[in-house]
């Protein structure tokens, strides 16, 4: 018996292509569909058919795994997932693009679906050769997008009141939190990652949601906001957003090309901080976002290990995507927190 869903973890909605969408054109599986890694070659050449279309997968975080969520329009609710193994495809003028496997299960353990889930945009009717197979970082790969990350320069606010980069924070600051007051920064994160697909940074100008300096966060960054009128008709004050919902092409921006410094903060909770005036979340450790977290540090938390970030209070906040799915949704949520 599966365990039951994680009382935090929202449901991550992700574009994937069906197996079938993405054959190869060359190579020792000449003509067959996406296939999982036992069954893979590398130098294989593959191609997204003319009229492949991406596909909405809902996927809920359990205690033990991933399965499709009830709301999935792909799939089948209930349905166990696994994410098989990382790739990376290399188009013809050298760029690289790094892909998962996603395998679905029916109740016997039998597959039943495989899916391509890319983590950058693919052309219809290009090449992509297979230049990598990867079994051991499926999982941090699927994490690293999920994962609440700061870029380098952001200024958070310290219990003192200060505004200091995170880059220059250290394991044992107290910054300020919503909820709790000062807290020790217990873990920092770094990595640098190509600016491209679901890993180029959203920018969030100055004065788009009353902050006085742009934020830049990764895509899936959620921030806090606050209601003093219910401006999106959520139906509730508190509110959880992703930052890619926001992207309008005017006061909120995807950043796309070169590389960018990514920083996490992880406190003993979840917790909500503030960042160029914004309120953001920290570093939430729930199965998908566990692997970019070194195992020594989640058993150091202190407490009951990373009970305090499922049971850290913030769950049910997170806001239905079609609220969000307007140009001027940045705008209502910014007349929202001071109406």
């Amino acid at each position: 018996m599966r365990k039951s869903t994680l009382q935090q973890s929202p449901t991550h909605f992700v574009p994937v292509y069906a197996a079938q969408m993405f054959t190869a054109t060359d190579g020792a599986n000449m003509g067959d569909a996406l296939s999982f890694a036992d069954e893979l070659e590398l130098d294989d050449v593959y191609a997204l058919n003319p009229d492949a279309q991406p596909m909405q997968l809902a996927i809920q975080v359990l205690q033990d795994g991933f399965e499709i969520a009830t709301e999935s329009p792909t799939g089948v609710a209930g349905a166990a997932l696994h994410m098989d193994c990382a790739l990376t495809l290399m188009s013809p003028d050298g760029q690289t693009t790094d892909s998962i496997v996603v395998v679905e299960t029916d109740i016997t353990g039998n597959v039943a679906q495989i899916y391509l889930l890319p983590l950058a945009s693919l052309t219809p009717r290009i090449d992509y050769a297979l230049v990598g197979i990867d079994t051991t970082k499926a999982a941090e790969k699927f994490a690293e997008v999920a994962c609440a990350r700061f870029t380098r320069g952001t200024h958070i606010t310290l219990a003192s009141g200060a505004q200091v980069p995170i880059e220059n924070l250290a394991v044992g600051d107290r910054v300020l939190t919503r909820d709790d007051g000062p807290q020790q920064v217990r873990w920092i994160g770094q990595s640098t990652v190509r600016a491209v697909g679901d890993f180029a940074p959203i920018c969030i100008r100055a004065g788009a949601l009353n902050n006085h300096r742009d934020l830049v966060v990764s895509p899936d960054h959620r921030l806090f906001i606050y209601q003093r009128s219910d401006q999106l008709g959520a139906g509730r004050s508190e509110l959880l957003v992703k930052a890619r919902h926001l992207v309008n092409g005017d006061t909120v921006i995807r950043q796309d090309g070169g590389f960018v410094d990514y920083f996490q903060l992880l406190f003993d909770a979840h917790q909500i901080i503030y960042a160029e005036g914004i309120a953001a979340e920290s570093t939430l450790v729930d199965t998908r976002t566990r692997p970019t977290v070194p195992e020594e540090v989640t058993a150091r938390l202190t407490g009951n290990g990373t009970a305090g970030h499922a049971n850290s209070g913030l769950s049910g906040l997170d806001v239905q995507e079609n609220l969000l799915n307007r140009p001027d949704a940045a705008e209502l949520l910014r007349k929202a927190s001071t109406r």
